[in-house]
């Protein structure tokens, strides 16, 4: 990479081109972003996001646009959105969260939109948000029955979200089920370890 960074999000194309996005590098917070070419084996900066930011979450749209959401600089929760067109190699900003949140979940649902869920803002979050690309707009949905960041979301092929594990004021391991259809949570039990 041309920059040192940690605390960055790293995804990887269906052209198998890898987009790395903001962090903590060179002793300061980042909005640059950056592209792997693993066929020409270089890296190559792009256009840097509008904000700067950090534990963000990103998801690739139906469009091939990538969303990002939210994160944190220094100390202080962020809520903002952006959308990075591959094609124009060009940052947007878009419609912010309700919420602020570091270190949460995003999943991209089988409609399209995308769910956020959970995180971290001063405290554990349980809130759960959802993005419709075609309006670019974000709506409240249901909240998760457990407070919860640093966790893992899985759409499944039903099209229901799981959400396992993460951290509340410890680890815990209790799952929890989003059905998009009714817009709810449901809790599944806990895994055996925390």
């Amino acid at each position: 990479m041309n920059m040192e960074r940690v605390e960055r999000i790293a995804f990887t194309f269906t052209n198998g081109k890898v987009l790395v996005t903001g962090g903590y590098g060179g002793g300061r917070w980042l909005n640059s972003a950056e592209l792997y070419d693993p066929s020409a084996e270089t890296w190559t900066t792009i256009g840097s996001m509008n904000t700067t930011r950090s534990q963000h979450i990103s998801s690739v749209l139906r469009d091939a646009k990538v969303l990002v959401t939210a994160g944190r600089i220094v100390d202080d929760s962020l809520n903002s959105v952006e959308v990075y067109d591959p094609l124009t190699e060009t940052w947007t900003t878009t419609d912010s969260m309700r919420h602020a949140p570091h270190e949460h979940a995003a999943s991209v649902l089988l409609n399209g939109k995308v769910l956020v869920a959970g995180g971290f803002d001063n405290i554990p979050l349980n809130t759960s948000e959802l993005y419709e690309p075609s309006t670019e707009m974000w709506i409240f949905t249901a909240s998760m029955n457990h407070m919860r960041w640093k966790r893992t979301a899985s759409v499944l092929v039903n099209g229901k979200v799981l959400v396992i594990d993460g951290f509340d004021s410890n680890t815990i391991n209790t799952a929890e089920l989003y059905d998009p259809l009714s817009g709810t949570w449901t809790s599944v039990g806990s895994m055996n370890d925390a």
